[in-house]
């Protein structure tokens, strides 16, 4: 998604010179949500941007690995040979994170590419019984195209609760009931010890049979491949961009699930691995390369409120904003129920929001999110209430 919005952004946005967009994979370029959904029930071929790259000019080269980037001689190295660039964007995207002792064992799968949602796809057609290591979104989302499909499915959470790294635990603990509603065995606070082709032992002795397991346990930004560069990364991996996308090397930016950058609305760094960034960072991107190669000053500051969806056991949940910086949480409902939202302030300023089934609160959230309203926590918190009616 980055790439791709960041090529096409380029072009219109006025970009005259050659565009290449280099890619790792051998496919026409795709959307990942729907892997985890349509693709993988077989209900859509593929998820192919519905792009004109030839009309565009964008030449593309696919199925070519990159595998280093030398900054002094303003070169990219990939299996083909060397690529030279006048600009270089960095949209690499991440990686899911294995599951150690896992890797080559038959059975195991990871979900992020469209060869991964092809391999699994005959595993739910055979209405197998899945172990899914991880309640994470991936793997709450899969667990549920796994049922609809048929299948057995256990998922295996090392945390005490869904969700554990993305949620705090009086939002995410209702979320657990949602698993037994749908059919799917919930392991919480136990860690996998080991997996073996047809079965995975975990931490406290327990045994679980698996046709196929599949690892849901995380992604890392996918820069292994700068190590030694002139790209400064930070701890977590990600490439260190600033306000506006770019790097430590000179004409070198980076955008998406690669990049974090400093966020002056909430006040730190921020590393954003959802689609939504993917999409709106290119367009930063693209006005700040055309900027500095003609000394325009008019250049873009990038500082998005966050959002990301997901659809899980029946329920379409929305968040949006940043929640890590608040001090009051406010629920709008009962988590019990079909439809709630949480909001969380921060002196009283709305800075974040979850809405499961509320997709109004979500929409007049996202806006008051943006123009920075203070919200009576009192008003705010009668569901019955339009949330825009509780801005001070």
């Amino acid at each position: 998604m980055a790439g791709v919005q960041t090529a096409v952004a380029l072009r219109e946005q006025g970009w005259a010179g050659s565009v290449v967009l280099i890619g790792a994979e051998p496919h026409q370029p795709y959307d990942r949500p729907p892997l985890s959904k349509a693709v993988l029930l077989g209900k859509a071929e593929d998820s192919a941007f519905d792009v004109d790259f030839e009309g565009l000019g964008i030449e593309l080269r696919l199925g070519e690995d990159v595998l280093a980037l030398d900054a002094d001689r303003r070169t990219v190295r990939t299996e083909a040979g060397e690529v030279p660039y006048d600009a270089l964007v960095i949209a690499t995207g991440a990686e899911p994170v294995a599951l150690p002792g896992s890797e080559g064992v038959p059975g195991v799968h990871l979900l992020r590419t469209l060869d991964d949602a092809e391999r699994l796809k005959p595993v739910l057609a055979a209405r197998h019984e899945i172990v899914v290591v991880g309640a994470g979104w991936i793997g709450a989302e899969f667990a549920t195209a796994a049922r609809e499909a048929g299948c057995s499915v256990t998922v295996v959470e090392a945390a005490d609760r869904p969700l554990a790294g993305a949620l705090p635990a009086e939002v995410a603990a209702p979320m657990a009931a949602w698993y037994e509603d749908a059919g799917v065995r919930l392991l919480t606070g136990v860690a996998v010890a080991r997996v073996a082709q047809g079965s995975v032992e975990l931490a406290d002795g327990r045994v679980l049979p698996a046709d196929a397991v599949v690892v849901g346990i995380g992604a890392r930004p996918a820069t292994r491949w700068l190590a030694g560069s002139a790209v400064e990364l930070a701890q977590d991996g990600s490439v260190r961009a600033d306000e506006r996308l770019r790097t430590s090397a000179p004409d070198v930016y980076a955008v998406g699930d690669c990049a974090s950058f400093p966020s002056t609305r909430y006040g730190e760094r921020v590393l954003i691995h959802h689609w939504d960034n993917a999409l709106q960072g290119p367009a930063t991107v693209a006005a700040n390369l055309i900027a500095d190669s003609c000394a325009d000053p008019a250049r873009v500051t990038y500082d998005p409120v966050p959002y990301f969806w997901s659809e899980q056991f029946g329920r379409f949940v929305q968040y949006v904003g940043y929640h890590r910086v608040a001090d009051e949480l406010v629920w709008r409902g009962d988590p019990a129920g079909a439809s709630w939202s949480v909001c969380w302030l921060r002196d009283g300023v709305l800075v974040a929001l979850l809405a499961v089934g509320r997709p109004r609160d979500l929409a007049q959230g996202r806006k008051l999110i943006t123009q920075g309203a203070e919200l009576s926590p009192l008003r705010a918190g009668d569901p019955a209430v339009p949330l825009k009616s509780a801005v001070r």
